[in-house]
């Protein structure tokens, strides 16, 4: 089966007089089309693995490959180039520009970008809010909308570029039970409907049942892969 994303060997520590390591050993491989959860008790590891397989930090040892590209050979550029092209990310906190309508925070990563003319970019940007039910936050400011609509926003944001995997930190942490259903919900659709790929780091056991594969994180190691145990 090919892979979008594989790890090998990899492991991030912070230098300095008491170095710190994040994650220790880390192999994993991801194919196209899975959606992965990714849990542990804090300071586990959780998010310092999704920095490391979403390109945003290099890792100390080993290497991680994006569609069979080794990335360590990659400059920051081609880096940047890569995540804007082929990843989306969606945070804890959505981080939409506040002065930008909802529209226009997710006309920006297309215009830079630049895989398709102006009326393009706005056709697929509405149509992106009208697949996640918020055609009519368009001409929206952020905090014109709810906790839900900005979190539903930021992931249509991650989806601009049409990548082809996801990556969500804590997509849920400042959200009620239902907005957190929402958001797994989406989730879910993206795999079955369209074919992507889905990493979600979270802490909600319940959410995290939801994804087919899961993988635990302990003190900076895989202890469990669904996938493989």
């Amino acid at each position: 089966m090919s892979t979008i994303l594989r790890a090998e060997g990899v492991t991030r520590v912070l230098p300095g007089p008491q170095p710190v390591t994040l994650v220790r050993d880390i192999d994993f491989a991801l194919s196209p089309g899975e959606f992965v959860a990714v849990t542990g008790p804090s300071g586990s590891g959780k998010s310092s693995l999704l920095y490391l397989l979403g390109l945003l930090d290099r890792p100390t040892e080993g290497r991680i490959s994006i569609e069979g590209r080794d990335t360590a050979a990659m400059s920051e550029n081609e880096l940047a180039a890569t995540r804007l092209a082929r990843l989306g990310f969606v945070f804890q906190f959505h981080f939409l520009l506040p002065e930008f309508t909802t529209l226009d925070n997710l006309l920006i990563p297309m215009r830079r970008l630049g895989r398709w003319d102006e009326a393009e970019r706005e056709d697929r940007a509405r149509a992106l809010l009208a697949s996640l039910g918020m055609d009519e936050a368009a001409g929206k400011l952020p905090e014109q909308l709810s906790g839900g609509m900005r979190q539903r926003a930021a992931i249509a944001r991650a989806l601009a570029n049409d990548p082809a995997l996801l990556l969500a930190d804590e997509p849920t942490g400042n959200l009620d039970t239902r907005n957190a259903r929402t958001v797994f919900d989406i989730f879910e659709r993206l795999v079955a409907d369209e074919h992507r790929s889905v990493i979600v780091v979270t802490h909600d056991q319940e959410q995290a049942a939801r994804a087919p594969r899961q993988v635990r994180l302990v003190d900076g190691r895989i202890v469990h892969d669904s996938a493989r145990d």
